[in-house]
């Protein structure tokens, strides 16, 4: 019988629900995890699946590889860490398990069958019903199989899932996870195994696998390179975009890994902060007898990001950025919003701090996250989790390489990301200048390979090898002398951190980094608090402080931004403009009067 989505079978669901005690289960992040490459039909596979830790390492010799379920249940996305996972189990976790049965759609036969893990931290193995389908590397990358030789439709089969994440081995990025048995200063609770959704998908074996955007702004049009999973003669792919569900212009051509199109628009409307106007995009692909193959929605922004002289411009205007550090923890998900809700409130309360935008700083944001602040209209760096891999040792540049090639693939279509920053405060070029020189040379010709329409700050605060972003971290809590600090000298025109790097070469120069004040928070951790200066004895104390601290960076015109630490508490570190469950800690209208201030040499241009 074909069950119907309508308001009377929902109802008698929610009867029988109710008449025989049964208990439907939710579940958790039930959105498509990729909305700029959404398809209609697809299977969530978060919620309940099993799972055992192996902490000897001997998994494989007891034939896990086959197992049909494991003694434990876990919540899935939600890491072992967390409290959202019902797992709650915070010391190491160097090697475990997941399993759940696979049900495959009898209506699917005749596609591929895409399994795909939104991230999975470190190492992961897949295997299906014993049989080995892939080995991904990279804990905070997404990443795809096709599991379509594995099984059968109509079917059920077994997934099993092996981790193995050191995070103490520097070879791995690991981000500001605690290499300690507990959190201590500025690192915190780790995150083991899933903790993104995993969802599965029918797709055309000739279907849409990829499509790079770029919006160019000066022309008023958008250029799209597509990538197939296979082609035939006679297919046909046909491109849409649309304006609120208004085609506002459609091109149809051939289709080929080797094409692109671009589509120009007579009336553009821009994205920006202000009005962060998203086109609609539609992309099908037809067979040589015109049958649709594959159908997927998506969307962009017409923006352009560019450097002229010491000077950032969006839209080919100055631009000043007014950034807060955004670390992205959660009291009860870790690493992974507890709700989507959650992650477009993170964005507004920043927005109502006065902050047009964020460092995401040592974490890989998930998509959903970048999907509200292109709606919203929120400026944003993209970042990896870089601290924990050991730039001077080689596999561990190779394993940080290979992520982070994927990290930018996957985000460089959202107009809100406006700079990449690979690394944060890199300390080894000193004791090994080769191969730090090397891979930050590696890893910055590699993103501009992958997008060369975003600038690079090759490393937030220092060591700086090859940048077109020159970026400091100060914590100096003396206005008079963090103004100081901040003045042109006869040796530099902006403060330098370390001389053990390139030197300043007329670059837009970011504080990108600064405050760290405490604020008056409602609890105390077991083993202190964390924090950069003492709090203020008032809220009135603490604005005065934060005005003075912030109209040293604002009294510079060769400042292009700053960046503020931070904006939300994370577990022992006490600093942010808001508590870690997100309430604020002082009258939001009073720290918006600070932050939402732009130097005058920075104003738009005003048209003629």
């Amino acid at each position: 019988m074909r069950i119907k989505s309508s308001y009377l079978t929902l109802a008698l669901i929610a009867l029988l629900i109710s008449a025989f005690g049964l208990k439907a289960q939710v579940i958790p992040r039930p959105e498509y995890p990729k909305p700029q490459f959404e398809r209609s039909t697809w299977v969530n596979l978060n919620g309940t699946w099993s799972y055992t830790f192996d902490f000897s390492n001997t998994g494989a010799q007891r034939g896990y590889q086959t197992s049909t379920g494991f003694n434990q249940k876990i919540t899935v996305p939600f890491c072992p860490e967390s409290k959202l996972s019902g797992v709650g189990y915070t010391d190491f976790i160097e090697n475990m398990w997941y399993h759940r049965t696979l049900e495959i759609p009898a209506a699917w036969q005749g596609k591929k069958v895409l399994l795909h893990f939104g991230a999975v931290d470190y190492q992961s193995e897949l295997l299906i019903d014993g049989q080995p389908v892939g080995t991904h590397f990279g804990g905070t990358a997404s990443f795809t199989y096709d599991i379509t030789r594995f099984i059968k439709f109509g079917a059920n089969h077994q997934l099993v899932l092996h981790i193995i994440d050191i995070t103490r081995s520097g070879k791995q990025p690991v981000g500001k996870q605690s290499g300690a048995l507990k959190s201590y200063g500025g690192v915190y609770t780790r995150t083991t195994g899933i903790w993104q959704t995993v969802w599965m998908e029918p797709v055309s074996p000739n279907g849409l696998k990829d499509c790079r955007v770029t919006a160019d702004f000066d022309h008023n049009k958008f250029i799209f390179e597509p990538q197939f999973y296979g082609l035939e003669r006679g297919m046909k792919l046909k491109i849409r975009i649309l304006e609120k569900g208004k085609v506002v212009n459609e091109k149809t051509l051939i289709a080929s890994n080797s094409t692109s199109a671009e589509l120009t628009l007579k009336n553009p409307k821009v994205w920006s902060p202000e009005s962060p106007f998203l086109y609609e995009f539609d992309y099908q692909i037809t067979d040589k007898n015109n049958h649709l193959l594959d159908e997927v929605k998506s969307y962009g922004g017409l923006r352009k990001i560019h450097i002229e002289g010491n000077r950032l411009y969006l839209n080919n205007q100055p631009l000043y950025l007014r950034l807060v550090l955004d670390q992205g923890f959660y009291p009860d998900g870790i690493w992974t919003a507890p709700t989507d809700a959650a992650l477009k409130n993170d964005i507004q309360l920043s927005l109502d701090a006065g902050f047009n935008g964020a460092r995401l700083h040592q974490k890989v944001f998930e998509e959903r996250f970048h999907y509200w602040a292109d709606k919203l209209g929120y400026l944003t760096w993209g970042e990896s989790s870089s601290w924990g891999c050991n730039t001077a040792d080689v596999e561990a540049g190779r394993n940080f390489l290979s992520e982070w090639e994927d990290i930018v693939e996957r985000d460089r279509n959202h107009p809100s990301i406006i700079i990449w920053t690979p690394f944060n405060e890199t300390g080894l070029k000193k004791a090994h200048p080769i191969h730090y020189d090397r891979l930050v040379n590696d890893v910055y010709n590699a993103t501009k390979r992958i997008d060369p329409t975003r600038p690079i700050n090759d490393a937030s605060g220092y060591y700086h090898i090859k940048t077109d972003i020159y970026s400091s971290h100060v914590y100096e809590q003396d206005p008079a002398k963090l103004k100081e600090m901040m003045a042109p000298t006869a040796n530099s025109a902006v403060y330098v951190n370390n001389t053990d790097q390139v030197p300043y070469e007329g670059q837009p120069f970011i504080l990108d980094e600064y405050g760290g004040v405490r604020m008056i928070s409602k609890s105390v951790p077991e083993d202190g608090y964390w924090f950069y200066k003492d709090a203020p004895s008032t809220e009135d104390e603490f604005v005065a402080h934060l005005t003075k601290l912030t109209d040293a960076i604002l009294f510079y015109p060769s400042i292009s931004g700053y960046c503020y630490t931070q904006l939300f508490d994370v577990e022992q570190e006490q600093n942010g403009i808001y508590r870690y469950d997100r309430t604020p800690k002082f009258t939001i209208s009073k720290i918006r009067g600070i932050f939402n201030r732009t130097p005058e040499a920075f104003q738009p241009i005003k048209k003629q």
